[in-house]
C-alpha cells in the first residue's frame, strides 16, 4: 500500500475557502485596474471640451463631435457588413460540405401494422370501414381423390397395355 495520507475534509474545506478568498481579491484588483486604464485612455484621447466660449464656439464643437460620430458610425457599419458577408460565406461553405458528403438516409425500421391501422394512420378519423383481406378470398375446398380398388386389383391388364405401347415404339 502507498504511504500517501488522505486530506481530511475540514482541511480540504479550509484550503478551498482560502482559494476562493484569493480569487475574489484578484477579481476586485482586475476591476480597479480596468477602471484606471479607462480613465487614462479617456484623458489621453478625449480631452474635456472647452465650454467657456460663446454660442458660435459651442456650435463648432458640436459639429466636430457630430463629424467624429459619423466617422465612427461608418466604421461600425463597414465592420458589420464584413461580418455579415463572412457569415454568409461560412453558411455557403457548410452547405457545399454537406452536398459533397451526401445525404445519409436513415435506416428504415420494421413496423408491424395491420391494414386497418395503416388506413387509420393515413386517413385519420375518416377511416371507418374495416378491411379484412381474408374475407374477400375465394373459398376453395380440396377434393380428395379416391382410388378405385378395381384398378389396383387388375395389375395384369396394366402390364399388357404397357407392352402394347412398347410394340408401337419399336415398329415405328
Amino acid at each position: 500500500m502507498s504511504d500517501v495520507k488522505k486530506m481530511t475534509s475540514s482541511r480540504r474545506h479550509h484550503l478551498k475557502s482560502l482559494m476562493l478568498q484569493i480569487a475574489a481579491t484578484w477579481i476586485e484588483q482586475e476591476k480597479k485596474d480596468l477602471e484606471v486604464t479607462k480613465e487614462t485612455y479617456m484623458a489621453d484621447n478625449c480631452p474635456a471640451p472647452d465650454l467657456g466660449g460663446d454660442q458660435a464656439a459651442l456650435m463648432e464643437i458640436c459639429k466636430k463631435l457630430q463629424a467624429a460620430i459619423d466617422k465612427v458610425d461608418e466604421a461600425r457599419y463597414d465592420a458589420e457588413s464584413k461580418v455579415q458577408k463572412a457569415d454568409k460565406d461560412i453558411d455557403d461553405l457548410k452547405l457545399k460540405v454537406i452536398e459533397l458528403a451526401g445525404v445519409k438516409k436513415p435506416a428504415l425500421k420494421k413496423v408491424r401494422m395491420s391494414a386497418d391501422a395503416m388506413l387509420q394512420a393515413l386517413l385519420g378519423g375518416k377511416h371507418k370501414v374495416t378491411m379484412d383481406l381474408r374475407a374477400n378470398l375465394k373459398q376453395v375446398k380440396k377434393e380428395v381423390k379416391e382410388e378405385s380398388t378395381e384398378a389396383v386389383g387388375d395389375w395384369r391388364k396394366n402390364i399388357e397395355d404397357k407392352a402394347d405401347r412398347k410394340k408401337m415404339f419399336e415398329t415405328s
